[in-house]
């Protein structure tokens, strides 16, 4: 079971796009269904899906004119239209769009050691029936700068790393200021800081340039080859919150607001309770996620509701089709290196040989 791999060869945006879109046509279709079928069974009809996923792509192409012309390209080399390729990476401002509250998803942890590099991990949960949407696709955005990603067929980036030193980590959140005037995709944020930051302020930098519409953590690590820096940006319509490591150097995320002026707006609903127990369950395994190696991490984050902390997603039969969530990888960033470790699949699942390196 590996998580499919792409490295592209062109730092020019439009060529890449098309490139890609060309290559994984099929993919790129097929993750586009998945989330139709996921915002109808949300309340979505596919005329407003496609009117929010225009603007999201609008938003983009205003904001960071080469990721939408990347966009328009992926979409012109997969035979599909704009908004359809917009519409995966627009994905979280839909759901905030149709007010879908359901975030049993992602823990992140990050470790500064004094004389190591930052040791890192995560979980990324999300709906089962996108187990086949992850991809982990290398570039060049310019000539010598490489970036790392784990993503979605069709998504420009998520969870990655760059060779500068620098990582991000992905949790979705929730604020009462979700919705309204379709903003920047919070991918797209993560997307630039990627291509573009090779400090935590560079990083902040871009976030607070982005009119948003809906939230998400963006954990955000750096390493100059002396010292780990991390600090998490929770980024919101209402504004953007700065959460740093603490003094002994740990920085743990679920998903939940921890920023205390955003915290007033959360609206993690019924999901506060399990967000809360997971961040619980990483802060009492802070020594086991410091471990030097990523399978060591992922099994310091093994835990299962209900008789723990639901760290470990699976599904149940009793759950709707389309909103079933499962622990679909587990990721962890060397930004020393600038490589990512990914399993496919939860920490609980994780073995030696289930790592692939990229």
């Amino acid at each position: 079971m590996t998580i499919p791999a792409f490295v592209s060869a062109q730092s020019d945006a439009a060529e890449r796009g098309r490139a890609f879109g060309t290559r994984w046509s099929t993919e790129i279709a097929a993750t586009h269904t998945g989330y139709m079928k996921l915002f109808e069974t949300l309340g979505g009809d596919a005329g407003r899906v496609r009117a929010l996923s225009g603007e999201a792509l609008a938003q983009t192409t205003a904001w960071a004119p080469p990721l939408g012309a990347e966009i328009d390209a992926i979409a012109a080399g997969a035979d599909l239209e704009p908004w359809q390729v917009a519409s995966v990476n627009a994905r979280t401002e839909i759901l905030a769009a149709l007010n879908a509250t359901g975030r049993n998803e992602c823990s992140t942890a990050v470790i500064l050691p004094d004389d190591a590099p930052p040791r890192t991990v995560q979980t990324w949960d999300w709906h089962d029936a996108m187990r086949d949407v992850p991809v982990v696709w290398t570039y060049e955005p310019r000539h010598g700068h490489r970036v790392r990603t784990f993503t979605e067929f069709g998504a420009l980036a998520k969870i990655g790393v760059n060779g500068a030193g620098l990582g991000v980590h992905f949790n979705i959140l929730g604020h009462a200021s979700d919705g309204g005037a379709t903003g920047v995709p919070v991918h797209m944020i993560a997307r630039r800081i990627l291509d573009e930051a090779a400090t935590l302020e560079d990083a902040e930098r871009i976030a607070r340039s982005a009119r948003t519409s809906a939230s998400t953590a963006i954990t955000v690590v750096t390493y100059d080859g002396r010292r780990g820096r991390a600090a998490t940006l929770e980024i919101c319509p209402a504004g953007v919150g700065v959460v740093p490591a603490n003094p002994d150097g740990v920085l743990l995320h679920t998903n939940h607001f921890e920023d205390p002026g955003l915290a007033a707006g959360e609206a993690c609903g019924d999901e506060l309770p399990g967000s809360r127990a997971r961040l619980d369950h990483l802060r009492s395994r802070t020594d086991a996620l410091s471990a030097p190696t990523p399978l060591e991490r992922a099994e310091a984050l093994v835990s299962h509701a209900p008789d723990d902390a639901p760290v470990c997603a699976h599904p149940t039969s009793a759950d709707p089709s389309q909103t079933r969530w499962e622990t679909l990888a587990t990721v962890s960033l060397d930004v020393a290196a600038g490589a990512l470790d990914v399993h496919k699949g939860g920490p609980c699942q994780a073995a030696p040989t289930s790592w692939q390196r990229h």
